[in-house]
């Protein structure tokens, strides 16, 4: 897609790649606050993860292995979190299908609070049900 910025990274000149394999690129911005994060895309347009074909899959784990051992250097982060945002409602920004991985640290104000933390706050509670 034309206007996409992962299919098209240069557009977007804060974006840098960083590893790569056949059927994904990790890319990552400066990051202030969410030191050496990055996102993990698969080089064809897929909307959503559950588009990827067994082959992005399968490349979307190899090289998640690859920038684990690339941020474990870099960083050393005590911990990580991984996740894919999912439509509009599960977050999901730009409607190409990336894997965020986000390095995390003992000294940040955060530590210990993962993903769950805040969608199972009581103010997140379902209405209808």
């Amino acid at each position: 897609m034309k206007k996409c910025i992962f299919c098209n990274p240069e557009m977007d000149k804060n974006q840098n790649i960083v590893l790569s394999n056949e059927h994904c690129i990790f890319l990552q911005q400066p990051q202030e606050v969410l030191i050496g994060s990055g996102i993990i895309v698969p080089r064809k347009h897929r909307e959503t993860v559950f588009d990827l074909t067994i082959e992005e899959w399968n490349a979307t784990y190899e090289l998640l292995q690859r920038v684990k051992l690339y941020l474990d250097e870099k960083y050393n982060p005590q911990g990580y979190n991984i996740g894919w945002n999912v439509g509009k409602v599960g977050g999901q920004e730009v409607f190409h299908a990336h894997l965020h991985v986000i390095p995390r640290f003992d000294k940040e104000p955060f530590a210990g609070k993962g993903i769950r933390h805040w969608i199972k706050q009581p103010e997140n509670k379902h209405r209808d049900i």
